[in-house]
């Protein structure tokens, strides 16, 4: 985030969770399938939104072949549509990513009798990301919007139905996805469906970087910090 790279809070919770119940429990403790299942989800997700934003611009821009430049009103005005439809899936895919690793705690201590996600829970998930939204994303707002490309209200409208759709679906089939990663690929897709060369593809290198490292990063991080914690608690 201080850097402006767009790197996922996703693989971090995955990395964080998995390198502190190794030191904990060891590796016996750890589900393979659903570890496989998550880290599926998380690294094929951004392939996705490169195919689906490059294939939707391709067809947007064969429906609108023709059409005089008052179409930019059309797509500034359904951006008010495609950016709710985005907002929602965002809340539907990160807040339960929070949720879950809150009310596991809960239950591992012993704080409610069986794993039933409380209103609070809720409330504080939903209210800790729309602030965190509001106050820290101005950095990624101008990477996603200016260094990859100066971007139109169609590539806008085309990468927020491409991103929305995919994270709406990964959220309804319980997949975790990595919400900045997918509309980074989605808005990288939907720029190279014009021109290749449109797109500054060092920003796609290290976003491919931040993607790789995310995760053993944080595990190894979370490790370090589970022994004093541990000490203490």
């Amino acid at each position: 985030w201080y850097l402006g790279i767009p790197a996922s809070s996703s693989h971090a919770l995955v990395g964080g969770v998995v390198g502190a119940v190794l030191v904990a429990e060891g590796v016996e403790a750890i589900q393979a399938g659903g570890l496989t299942t998550v880290l599926v989800a998380l690294f094929l997700s951004p392939i996705l939104g490169l195919i689906i934003g490059y294939l939707l611009m391709k067809l947007t821009l064969f429906l609108v072949r023709g059409a005089t430049p008052r179409v930019n009103i059309f797509f500034k005005q359904s951006q008010v549509i495609t950016a709710v439809g985005l907002a929602l899936s965002h809340g539907a895919n990160d807040a339960q990513k929070t949720m879950g690793i809150i009310t596991l705690g809960l239950v591992v201590e012993g704080m409610i009798p069986e794993f039933v996600v409380p209103l609070w829970v809720i409330a504080l998930s939903a209210g800790a990301i729309a602030l965190g939204t509001a106050m820290g994303g101005w950095r990624l707002i101008r990477t996603l919007g200016g260094r990859i490309y100066k971007i139109r209200p169609v590539d806008g409208f085309v990468s927020q139905i491409s991103g929305a759709s995919i994270i709406l679906g990964a959220a309804l089939l319980g997949g975790p996805v990595s919400t900045t990663q997918v509309m980074s690929s989605s808005i990288m897709g939907a720029g190279s469906a014009q021109r290749f060369t449109k797109v500054r593809w060092q920003v796609g290198y290290e976003m491919v970087i931040a993607w790789v490292l995310t995760i053993p990063v944080s595990g190894i991080l979370a490790a370090l910090f589970y022994f004093p914690l541990n000490a203490i608690l």
